[in-house]
């Protein structure tokens, strides 16, 4: 009398490594292989400083509480001594707005005050602050404007997450 072999588990263990090299596996698409160039990308870590306190410039994207539907764009500068002086160098804005911290304005004007900010301090820092509400457009044409008007480097006002907390949803 002869020995039997089973061989169910030799097959399993044959398909679960076919699987996993298959899933594993990076192919190059048409595209990657006719690259003529390499991106190296630079090496980051997550950013947990805080906003300055000073020379900050603020674009607040808000949704106005008293009309749901009107969303507008807000702008602010943290330097009191820079607010008139960047204020008189936008026609569009009267006289009467010079000390007010925070003023609605259009996205032409966005352009003027963000040029007239670095014209007077090219140190200021900008920071979007838009509600989590708002449509990724209208944050997305503060980022173009500023992109226009050599605002490169801007920061994102967030909340931080607690531990162990879930993204809470709103009812409409």
């Amino acid at each position: 009398m002869g020995f039997v072999i089973d061989l169910t588990p030799l097959v399993d263990i044959t398909f679960l490594l076919l699987t996993f090299l298959m899933f594993t596996a990076k192919f190059k698409s048409e595209a990657e292989a006719e690259k003529q160039f390499t991106i190296r990308r630079p090496q980051v870590s997550p950013d947990t400083t805080k906003l300055p306190e000073r020379d900050l410039a603020i674009i607040n994207i808000a949704i106005d509480e008293k009309n749901p539907t009107d969303t507008g764009y807000y702008y602010g500068l943290t330097n009191v001594k820079d607010l008139q002086q960047v204020y008189q160098l936008v026609p569009e804005i009267p006289a009467d707005f010079y000390n007010k911290a925070l003023i609605k304005v259009d996205t032409v004007t966005l352009g003027k005050l963000i040029r007239a900010t670095l014209s007077v301090r090219s140190s200021t820092r900008f920071a979007i602050d838009a509600d989590r509400r708002v449509r990724f457009k209208w944050v997305e044409d503060a980022m173009n404007i500023m992109r226009r008007n050599r605002a490169f480097v801007f920061n994102f006002v967030t909340d931080k997450k607690r531990p162990g907390e879930t993204e809470k949803t709103e009812k409409k």
